[in-house]
């Protein structure tokens, strides 16, 4: 007997909006990360969030975990000896509950305060890497405290990892970064976004996860840019908007040089010639527009790129970046 199909509500006709924060929107920079920082920092970028629930979206949030994990990681190396270490994707498992936790509680103190009836939930998310990705044989990603270089090769030798300079900051482990294929727990973020419920997915880019030799998910030591998961996802889902939320009001070109210059909208043709030119790079905005340029190859019709200050008047066309599709 074929299943009735479901009953139509108001919520499944709103437009899905993904919104991306960075796992600094969680600590400042001249703050320490103590739970009242986060539980602070999140209520206030929380509140900014709400102009996209007046706004009648469904609302999908992704969030990083830099620094979260880097403490994590430091607490492990400095607890290696008394308590047993946990992999990278347990932590990123980790990160994703207590961030999401954090966001999760100051989303429903902001929605009971305006009494709108929202639920809040997040979702410990898993993302399917290639284990032949090109990226696990060149890692690039710098994780883990900082350790001399006497250290580090000990390390590199015990423990079998892939050690760099950091630029003359000091010595410190790096792991690969694989591009994201597809996010195992998506249909169940769509059906909760659908129902008008905000879901809080994909932290810290997702566990990094893969398929063994028997066909069972397994965890897999390595992390994802968030930026990159948030636009694989949008697509899983079926998103009209992607924003990605950061520390700056636009996206630049020459940023930082005296003929800085503010991109308003651009087009796939334009944003294509500034990144053949070189403008966006990889350690700062290239993942973002990265992320907005292959949401939109994939059928996405709108990107955002602006910081938590301007979001309401960059919904309004009056800030931030706007990308669009091909003319």
């Amino acid at each position: 007997m074929e299943a009735s199909p479901r009953t139509s509500h108001p919520q499944q006709s709103r437009p899905i909006v993904m919104v991306a924060l960075g796992g600094h929107a969680f600590i400042g920079k001249t703050e320490k990360g103590t739970v009242s920082d986060h539980e602070r920092n999140a209520a206030t970028i929380c509140d900014r969030l709400m102009t996209l629930i007046d706004r009648n979206y469904n609302l999908v949030i992704t969030h990083g975990n830099g620094p979260q994990v880097g403490n994590r990681l430091l607490a492990t190396e400095r607890m290696r000896e008394d308590v047993p270490a946990f992999p990278l994707d347990v932590l990123v498992a980790e990160t994703e509950g207590s961030l999401g936790y954090f966001l999760q509680q100051a989303l429903l103190n902001q929605l009971r305060r305006r009494q709108i009836k929202r639920y809040v939930v997040t979702v410990i998310t898993q993302v399917l890497v290639d284990e032949k990705d090109p990226a696990f044989s060149t890692p690039t990603k710098p994780v883990g405290p900082f350790m001399s270089e006497l250290e580090a090769r000990k390390r590199a030798e015990a423990d079998k990892w892939s050690i760099v300079d950091d630029a003359g900051r000091g010595w410190r482990r790096v792991v690969a970064s694989p591009r994201p294929q597809k996010v195992i727990q998506r249909r169940m973020i769509r059906e909760a976004a659908l129902e008008g419920h905000i879901v809080i997915a994909a932290g810290g880019g997702g566990i990094p996860s893969h398929k063994d030799k028997n066909n069972d998910y397994e965890g897999i030591e390595c992390v994802i840019d968030k930026d990159l998961t948030s636009s694989v996802l949008a697509s899983n889902i079926g998103a009209d908007l992607l924003i990605i939320l950061t520390a700056v009001p636009k996206v630049y070109l020459n940023y930082g040089k005296p003929d800085q210059m503010a991109l308003g909208a651009v087009t796939m043709e334009e944003i294509e010639d500034h990144i053949a030119k070189g403008h966006f790079p990889p350690g700062s905005m290239g993942p973002k527009v990265q992320a907005i340029h292959e949401f939109l190859e994939r059928g996405g019709k709108r990107g955002l790129i602006t910081d938590p200050d301007h979001l309401r008047d960059a919904l309004d066309g009056k800030a931030g970046t706007h990308f669009v599709g091909r003319i």
